[in-house]
């Protein structure tokens, strides 16, 4: 028997005071489902509650009502109200975090050609100066999307870099420039307190600027993501998180318990490698994948 068809067999007691051993064997298998999808054992509990006092307070049964009274609270979960962009002024600064592997510059590079589409001047920050080659794909990113770009010779000083772009976005008229950053690990003290350097750069040469922190995580990365966001979060302020290799999983669950936890909206997510593969995030849309 699917998991979904034990619904048939739940009675109406669910509606009363008494639960039978069949519906509560369903709330449970549920709330292992949602762990299992990286929800969170916080979060599936918290889901699991509020859908079972929802169907005796609504008398819901059967499997597309239960399903649809679940999308609506995973999705009331995930919806904030933070989840555009905030880059008014000119200039605006982007700057994206993340550990190694997770997609941040390629995440750049769709997130400048949906600007430039928006009809914004874009200039990119190769601030990765240390992995080999990564102002060269940088590069190759502004050249597709048309951007301009500020790089300086691998292993320079990833502040001096910053601050060079900073002062070209000025005199330049730049809308918006998106730097990249080295990917860290979030247990490494020292690469994080880089990142702390960046920020007070950014508030000292642009402080009225509007500052995005957008983290980029690997959907596939599990709980370990929300530890990475706590850290980055702590280190970094994040204002919005960039969610990659959707397409790639069925789970991404993670993201409503980063939500949950951390008060930190999910902006934008791939969904592919083509430069048009990054949408804004749907939180209705996004649950109803899950569920």
């Amino acid at each position: 028997m699917g998991f979904w068809d034990k619904l048939k067999k739940i009675t109406g007691s669910v509606f009363g005071t008494a639960i039978s051993e069949e519906d509560e064997a369903f709330f449970e298998d549920l709330e292992e489902m949602l762990i299992m999808a990286d929800v969170g054992m916080t979060t599936a509990t918290e889901a699991v509650e509020r859908l079972r006092k929802v169907m005796v307070q609504e008398k819901i049964s059967g499997q597309e009502p239960v399903k649809e009274a679940l999308r609506s609270i995973l999705a009331e979960m995930l919806t904030m109200e933070d989840q555009e962009l905030h880059i008014s002024t000119r200039p605006s600064v982007i700057l994206v975090v993340g550990v190694n592997g997770v997609g941040k510059t390629t995440s750049i590079g769709k997130l400048a050609a949906r600007l430039k589409g928006e009809g914004k001047r874009v200039l990119l920050c190769a601030g990765d100066t240390f992995r080999a080659a990564a102002a060269d794909q940088l590069e190759i990113w502004a050249n597709r999307c048309g951007c301009e770009i500020v790089r300086q010779h691998e292993g320079a000083d990833p502040g001096a870099v910053l601050f060079d772009a900073l002062q070209a976005a000025k005199a330049r008229g730049v809308d918006v420039v998106i730097c990249d950053t080295a990917g860290r690990l979030h247990n490494k003290s020292n690469l994080m307190a880089e990142l702390h350097k960046l920020r007070k750069i950014i508030d000292r040469e642009t402080p009225d600027a509007d500052l995005e922190t957008l983290l980029v995580l690997d959907a596939t990365t599990g709980q370990n993501g929300l530890i990475q966001a706590k850290q980055f979060q702590e280190t970094a302020g994040c204002t919005g998180i960039i969610l990659t290799k959707l397409d790639g999983t069925a789970k991404g669950g993670i993201v409503i318990a980063i939500a949950r936890e951390l008060g930190v909206p999910v902006k934008f997510v791939g969904l592919g490698e083509g430069i048009r593969d990054m949408q804004p995030f749907d939180a209705r849309e996004y649950v109803n994948a899950i569920i």
